[in-house]
């Protein structure tokens, strides 16, 4: 290879030493990206989980990545004493031009240490709400749900989120600790309707749509939860009544995966409107007005 850098040094009028540092580099990145080709394509003959592939696809990655980096210093400033020293004397200005950027990488580095959310996790921060689809060095990427869409469906816009949103924003992550969520729909009746018939028939169509666990699988949710300091008893859906203003209001409380909320939610809104059609003593509650005129007995309402 010297012969050669010789060679090329005379044709480009280059320094000799310069050009074999080149060539250096122009080996490690082709040998670790066929050392990559080779890692990845044994590990996807073995593995078929698409989410273990993307995984050992990452880690291979950022470990070829921290390989080279590594290597590449010590090429062009010949040895480790040498790079300290230059980035002893770069850090300051590092700081100061890349702050963002160093903040971002920091923020990679929480989530990958700390685990606060996961690819696949459905994730709140800030005004953005979404399934965790990739996480990068500085960034990580979120699949909308609700936006414009009045539920929680896809929006079919992709965001991308600056890992130092971690250290500044709060997090919600729905699938941590625990595996459902709790979900309420709420009805509203009247005073004069038969209110005990109606959550009678609240509680047989809830039971029906909740997600409904073996008792190992009761138990084994339980052992999950209490690791987080999150304890449930019952799981089985409850109905809940309060007096509102305008009427008796009957709260449906049941526990359901986290994909099925609006079907749950739109299966239980069938059967009780189609329940609710076939009797005659149970009424909705709406807004209404009501006149009273001096002197008579009957009163106007209006809604």
């Amino acid at each position: 290879m010297r012969q050669f850098s010789q060679w090329l040094s005379g044709v480009t009028g280059l320094r000799s030493e310069f050009v074999i540092d080149i060539l250096e580099t122009f080996l490690v990145l082709l040998g670790l990206w066929l050392l990559s080709k080779v890692i990845l394509r044994l590990v996807f003959k073995r593995e078929l989980d698409l989410r273990k592939q993307y995984k050992w696809r990452k880690f291979t990655n950022y470990f070829l990545t921290l390989i080279g980096l590594v290597l590449l210093l010590n090429i062009w400033f010949g040895g480790i004493r040498s790079v300290a020293t230059f980035l002893g004397l770069f850090s300051a200005g590092l700081v100061l031009a890349l702050r963002e950027p160093l903040l971002n990488a920091a923020g990679w580095l929480f989530i990958i240490g700390k685990r606060p959310f996961r690819v696949g996790d459905r994730l709140q921060i800030g005004s953005y709400t979404g399934d965790v689809i990739d996480i990068r060095l500085f960034q990580f990427s979120l699949n909308e749900i609700n936006g414009w869409v009045d539920a929680d469906q896809a929006s079919g816009r992709v965001v991308h989120v600056p890992n130092l949103k971690v250290f500044t924003e709060p997090q919600v992550n729905y699938n941590y600790g625990f595996p459902f969520i709790w979900n309420e729909v709420s009805v509203h009746i009247t005073f004069e309707s038969n209110w005990s018939r109606a959550k009678a028939i609240l509680q047989e169509i809830v039971e029906r749509h909740a997600e409904k666990l073996s008792e190992t699988a009761q138990r084994q949710v339980k052992q999950q939860s209490q690791q987080h300091l999150i304890f449930y008893e019952d799981f089985s859906p409850q109905i809940y009544m309060k007096v509102v203003e305008n009427g008796i209001k009957l709260t449906m409380r049941y526990m359901c995966s986290l994909m099925r909320r609006r079907k749950s939610e739109n299966d239980i809104w069938e059967d009780v409107l189609k329940a609710f059609a076939r009797t005659t003593d149970i009424q909705y509650a709406y807004p209404t007005t009501r006149f009273y005129q001096r002197g008579e007995s009957n009163m106007k309402t209006t809604d």
